[in-house]
């Protein structure tokens, strides 16, 4: 019994070697594109389908083309895109490097906008800051002003010594 089950262990695990062998590897396109190249276009086409993940209509009302966009920009068409990402999807420490190059890069291009972000915050809020001050200020001058308008009493308000009083009454016509 133990015998029998040492040939079966040995008859799968040569199975299971001899399959791994017949893998075909992914021959290298006539049109390699450069591994720094392909980090720009997978950069490129991440920001892209951000884009339009975030607000297609708006990306469409732009008028750009996505897909024509993407190989015009970078002398590439479909089918040289499709085999190089092929390739490199089948050289696996390559392939690793590529994304990790364009994680960092679009971790870079975040990193700006976040700071970009908080400097135009900043200088909102501090032109927020600035119009409160100048309003605070205008109305303290103006309930200076009101005070000191209000503290100036009119000839009416004013008593007048009985004399003047007398004056005062015959100017008027009483």
């Amino acid at each position: 019994m133990r015998d029998r089950f040492g040939y079966i262990a040995i008859f799968f695990s040569f199975l299971l070697l001899n399959s791994c062998q017949d893998l075909d590897k992914t021959e290298k396109p006539p049109n390699l594109i450069s591994e720094a190249k392909m980090v720009d276009i997978l950069t490129e086409l991440a920001l892209i389908q951000s884009a339009r993940n975030y607000n297609k209509f708006k990306l469409e009302q732009t008028g750009i083309h996505t897909e024509t966009y993407l190989y015009e920009k970078f002398n590439i068409d479909s089918l040289q895109l499709k085999e190089n990402i092929q390739y490199y999807s089948s050289q696996y420490l390559t392939y690793d490097r590529i994304y990790d190059s364009v994680h960092n890069r679009i971790q870079r291009i975040k990193d700006k906008a976040d700071a970009r972000q908080l400097i135009e915050r900043k200088m909102q809020d501090s032109l927020d800051s600035i119009k409160s001050d100048s309003l605070k200020i205008d109305r303290d001058s103006l309930q200076s002003k009101r005070d000191s308008i209000s503290g100036i009493k009119t000839k009416d308000s004013l008593t007048l010594p009985p004399t003047l009083r007398k004056l005062d009454s015959m100017d008027r016509g009483n």
